[in-house]
């Protein structure tokens, strides 16, 4: 599918994600959580849209995208408390995103593949990341500590 038509796609892609020690993003208490895989363990889906409006933001960061839960329908965010940006969960569907006429850039990670794994950089804050504590079951953040305490690396996993 050529670049033009991927971005006309308003359908949301379907993952789960984990990070290299398998530990999935589940949902607990609406808080995105990384937690150790087990054989009841159920990972949350993630839908993911391409931005629309790429003119308007970053070249070269990767590639802008409204990150969401399936169910209950959310959307991911960044936003500041203090002077530290964190990430949250809110209510809202990433296809109001999708559609609004421009960029919702606190809603915007730059999606940049490596190999088999990604990285998601807020385009609001850029330098900081998605991330999760390097052991145990921990909540998503947002870190500028690129894989030294936390870990920015992720394995995205197609959900049928």
């Amino acid at each position: 599918m050529n670049k033009e038509n991927e971005l006309k796609a308003a359908t949301p892609s379907l993952r789960h994600i984990q990070d290299l020690s398998s530990r999935v993003w589940i949902l607990e208490n609406n808080i995105l959580t990384a937690v150790p895989r087990k054989e009841q363990t159920v990972p949350v889906t993630i839908t993911l849209l391409p931005c629309q409006y790429l003119d308007t933001l970053e070249k070269n960061r990767g590639d802008p995208t409204y990150m969401g839960v399936q169910r209950p329908t959310s959307c991911l965010f960044c936003t500041k408390d203090g002077e530290q940006p964190v990430l949250q969960l809110g209510e809202g569907n990433i296809m109001e995103m999708y559609n609004k006429k421009e960029p919702v850039k606190a809603s915007l990670f730059y999606h940049k593949k490596s190999g088999t794994t990604s990285t998601f950089e807020s385009a609001a804050f850029p330098g900081w990341f998605i991330a999760v504590c390097s052991k145990g079951s921990c909540p998503l953040i947002l870190t500028q500590e690129l894989g030294e305490i936390f870990i920015t690396d992720f394995e995205m996993i197609v959900v049928h």
